[in-house]
């Protein structure tokens, strides 16, 4: 097990799992007869680490690694279950809670996935993976490839194509840029230093030296001394987590606010979601405040095929969400200026590094650190650009599609900002206690990303 997946497997604690959970729903009912077959082909056969457990060190600070379930049984972690009535999207968002807060029992694969009778005139599939066995982008990638493009496709081997998971436009579209940036940042600096004694004065060598130095301070300021200023969402979250989504939104429709603007898709929905936290705090009798979160980056390349260990291949950094911002409109810029800035970063590939330090040190004063980063921050907010076209599974097709990210430490608002098929959901992850009356943060999104299109029409 690599040191970065170790640091994930002991960030478990019983307020705030490590765990993805994302759902399908279809309009029609799944075959369960059809899904262990399709699991075992396309992902058990494929990445062993779905049938393998972790194991703790055997000796102090040794590492943590994987071995195969003598036990392993597929039906433990493929089951069956029925949505109470009225079966409506209420059920479905009450299941889900349920399951958000049940921890895997470590002596088997820490994974599961749920076909749900009963919903609507169909089903739904609840998939919940921990952290330890791979990054939210490698598993979207995985649980993808369960998809075909037709409905009669063979249920063997996943149809041929380039990617199951597209990452231009959001936040994870600056992942290879965002790294061969930090990391040509890295190089070139470094490759100054050794060349000091002899070129010292080499004037773009001392620059290289200097502008290394000062980003590379920046970053540390932030990351040491940023901090979210007491909100809200602020304190220390219970057990119970709500798990709500927004309506769907077609993509073309974040385009019109998009590109009058310069920005991306991805800075529209944030500007959205920031006016969302923005009007839950004016409605609450809070003024609102630029609150941070924390924003996964892919360091992956994934023009290459997923290696069988997967594995988690992304930094954590730093995003300071422009929620004080009344104007929807200066939200818009205030996320692309704000977004551009970390894609000019270094900072997703240094922050990398320390997770993979992290890893290597003994659990409890791992568990410190990552407190200590996490808890500057409301959460994490990620985006994941899915296929655009429609999809099936098990020959049904897929009606929609939602996820949830995981926090740590005492971060109580998750926000996955997810694409497919033309249309985009945000699947808001709350603590229950923090934020009890959750649907008012998806109103208020629908309703800022309604005065966005707005705004666009009257500006065309």
């Amino acid at each position: 097990m690599e040191p970065v997946d170790t640091m994930w497997l002991n960030m478990d604690r019983p307020n705030n799992l490590m765990v993805i959970d994302g759902v399908f729903w279809f309009d029609e009912m799944l075959d369960f007869e059809r899904l262990g077959p399709l699991l075992q082909r396309r992902i058990l056969d494929k990445y062993p680490v779905f049938s393998q457990r972790p194991v703790a060190p055997s000796i102090p600070f040794g590492p943590s690694h994987w071995e195969d379930d003598p036990d392993f049984d597929l039906s433990r972690h493929l089951k069956r279950a029925t949505l109470r009535a009225p079966g409506d999207e209420q059920a479905l968002q009450r299941f889900v809670e349920s399951r958000m807060s049940v921890p895997f029992d470590h002596d088997h694969p820490m994974w599961e996935v749920t076909l749900i009778d009963g919903y609507g005139s169909g089903c739904a599939l609840l998939s919940r993976f921990h952290h330890c066995l791979a990054d939210g982008m490698a598993l979207a990638q995985v649980v993808l490839s369960l998809t075909d493009g037709s409905a009669t496709a063979d249920l063997g081997e996943p149809e041929a194509q380039e990617s199951s998971v597209h990452h231009q436009g959001g936040l994870m579209g600056a992942a290879r840029s965002l790294l061969d940036t930090g990391a040509q940042t890295v190089r070139g600096g470094l490759h100054a230093i050794s060349q000091l004694p002899a070129e010292l004065a080499n004037p773009s060598l001392a620059k290289d030296v200097l502008e290394l130095g000062w980003r590379t301070g920046r970053i540390a300021d932030k990351l040491l001394l940023g901090q979210t200023p007491p909100s809200l969402f602020s304190g220390e979250p219970g057990i119970e987590k709500r798990a709500v989504w927004s309506g769907p939104r077609a993509v073309t429709d974040v385009k019109r606010v998009s590109r009058p603007t310069g920005a991306t898709i991805n800075d529209v929905l944030l500007a959205a979601v920031s006016g969302a936290i923005n009007t839950y705090a004016r409605d609450h009798g809070a003024d609102p405040v630029d609150l941070i979160t924390m924003v996964p980056v892919n360091v992956r390349d994934f023009s290459r095929p997923l290696p069988r260990e997967l594995g988690n291949k992304f930094a954590l950094v730093y995003l300071k969400l422009p929620t004080g911002v009344s104007q929807p409109m200066q939200r818009v810029a205030e996320c692309k200026s704000r977004m551009d800035s970390i894609k000019a970063s270094p900072e997703a590939l240094l922050t990398f590094g320390l997770n993979s330090l992290i890893g290597r040190i003994e659990p409890h004063v791992a568990n410190s650190i990552t407190n200590f980063f996490s808890d500057k921050t409301i959460g994490v907010t990620t985006n994941v650009v899915g296929p655009q076209e429609e999809r099936f599974i098990a020959g049904v097709p897929i009606a929609g599609v939602v996820s949830w990210v995981p926090g740590s430490g005492r971060q109580t608002l998750g926000v996955c900002i997810f694409s497919f098929a033309g249309v985009v959901r945000v699947g808001f992850k709350v603590d229950a206690a923090t934020i009890p009356d959750a649907e008012k943060l998806v109103h208020a999104f629908d309703e800022d990303m309604d005065e966005l299109l707005r705004i666009a029409a009257l500006a065309r």
